[in-house]
């Protein structure tokens, strides 16, 4: 009896060291994937899918675009339509209600703490601060591809059914002075 007993003992611990590694093995992967995102990247497309399958550009022809991630998953994203108009009154502080308009709808950006789940193919922004206030406290789900130094990842759908897409490029450090 005694013996059985070892052996069952045994073989518990064998399975809780298999699962110990398991979990380790799929915290340091879960680490890896979101590593392979440290860095700066810049905007290189930010489209949107019709629900007719179309796509259009969402911010205009020419989008411009950072995204930066740190080490410890944090991320600051600002997306910018490259022909918004200047304020006549070259005051931002003075303009008139299409002015500001166009500005907001012209932009997005927020900041917080971005977290990977490779397994799902997802990114979890965990938004702090936004440009559009309903976003702040929210955590946003996007399916994303990581292809060598390309990123892109699919929005959740807006009310219409349009589906926005980013596409962003790794900046090497050569290119951060631009």
């Amino acid at each position: 009896m005694k013996a059985q007993t070892m052996c069952q003992w045994s073989a518990i611990g064998a399975m809780l060291v298999a699962y110990g590694l398991t979990a380790n093995a799929a915290q340091a992967d879960a680490k890896t994937d979101q590593r392979a995102l440290i860095g700066t990247w810049t905007l290189v497309a930010a489209d949107v899918q019709r629900p007719d399958g179309s796509r259009a550009r969402d911010y205009g022809a020419d989008p411009k675009g950072r995204l930066v991630i740190d080490a410890q998953g944090h991320y600051s994203l600002q997306i910018f339509k490259s022909e918004r108009v200047k304020f006549i009154s070259g005051d931002k502080a003075v303009a008139s209600a299409e002015e500001y308009k166009a500005a907001v709808m012209g932009s997005s950006t927020h900041f917080g703490t971005l977290k990977v789940d490779s397994a799902a193919g997802t990114l979890s922004f965990h938004i702090q601060s936004a440009s559009f206030p309903n976003w702040e406290g929210q955590v946003q789900k996007r399916n994303y591809e990581l292809n060598g130094d390309v990123l892109s990842y699919r929005v959740t759908p807006r009310p219409n059914g349009d589906v926005p897409i980013s596409i962003w490029q790794r900046v090497s450090d050569s290119d951060l002075g631009d």
